[in-house]
């Protein structure tokens, strides 16, 4: 068996300084060559009735189908077309309202260029990330980035690294950029990610987290602290929402009001419930955001645990309770 090589702690760190420092040189450089091409880009993508297509192969291909990713995301509608499949039947999901947006280094990937004469027949307008603009793809082109580099960050300037790197940091600013030209929001984002913290705190409502029916303590003014505590114990709940005749809320009863109450007096459980109650407790109507609940919860003047949920008429119809909340990853 051969003896595994030694790593040289001083030569490992040496070369991948090296490469970092190459790559993002390569990236620092693509800012300074922004120009009208870009721009062009990013009003083809803007003005598109369709959907974004992005086509490479190899290496490139692996940071088209990131790419179509963050371009999905940030509310560009894409998908990658691998350009050897769309000359068997795969251009099919082309159409002329689209844009292809295609990577490739030289340019003259067999793969690639086989398929851009279809392309333009179809009428789907062309963007190239390309390192030579006088290339077969860039003259298809309606919008041509270049993305050339000095060198790769492989030893031999071989595989594909320092490219790719600028293909994928050009491919999110090309992202970003469209989505601010459309006015994507912070809103537009957390509907297409509904299951990130984003999208639950601003997508959430009250409704869709409170507590309803019987886990509501619900009693009367007349009740008993006795009764009282009851309700809060068969609900499970830690207060109770105390209501007039007409079933609008008129006060709020937690349990620790209770306990507070007996070691004042032993036979506080006989009290009514209108002279402990907090006549003027936080309420919230359950089209709120739930984050705008926990905000509540979470002032620095009061740390509570639950807060009545209100309707139109003043009427308790749910519980909104920290616990739960924080289990539905608002925070």
């Amino acid at each position: 068996m051969e003896d595994k090589p030694q790593v040289d702690r001083s030569a490992v760190l040496a070369r991948a300084r090296e490469v970092l420092q190459i790559e993002s040189g390569a990236v620092a450089a693509l800012a300074e060559r922004l120009g009208d091409g870009f721009v062009r880009a990013v009003q083809l993508i803007a003005d598109c009735n369709g959907r974004l297509v992005i086509t490479g192969m190899g290496k490139s291909g692996a940071v088209g189908r990131k790419l179509a990713g963050t371009f999905s995301s940030t509310g560009t509608p894409s998908l990658f077309l691998h350009p050897a499949e769309g000359v068997h039947g795969d251009l099919g999901v082309l159409t002329g309202d689209d844009v292809l947006l295609a990577l490739s280094y030289s340019g003259e990937s067999d793969e690639l260029t086989s398929i851009l004469p279809a392309v333009a027949r179809i009428g789907a307008r062309i963007i190239a990330f390309v390192g030579n603009p006088e290339s077969t793809l860039a003259r298809y082109s309606q919008a041509v980035l270049d993305v050339a580099v000095q060198r790769e960050a492989c030893p031999f300037n071989l595989a594909p690294t320092a490219s790719t790197t600028a293909m994928l940091a050009l491919g999110d600013a090309l992202a970003l950029a469209v989505m601010e030209a459309r006015r994507f929001t912070r809103e537009d984002f957390a509907r297409i990610h509904p299951s990130g913290a984003l999208g639950r705190r601003l997508l959430l409502r009250v409704s869709d987290v409170m507590r309803v029916g019987d886990a509501v303590a619900i009693v009367s003014e007349d009740a008993t602290l006795h009764d009282v505590l009851f309700a809060i114990t068969e609900a499970g709940a830690g207060a109770a929402c105390i209501v007039d005749q007409s079933g609008k809320l008129i006060g709020f009863i937690t349990d620790g009001d209770i306990r507070r109450s007996l070691l004042k007096d032993e036979k506080a459980l006989a009290d009514k419930a209108h002279g402990l109650m907090n006549r003027t407790p936080l309420t919230i109507s359950p089209d709120r955001l739930a984050a705008e609940g926990l905000k509540m919860m979470d002032s620095p003047a009061k740390q509570i645990g639950e807060i009545p949920v209100l309707d139109e008429a003043g009427r308790p119809i749910g519980m909104l309770m920290l616990k739960d909340l924080l289990r539905a990853g608002i925070f």
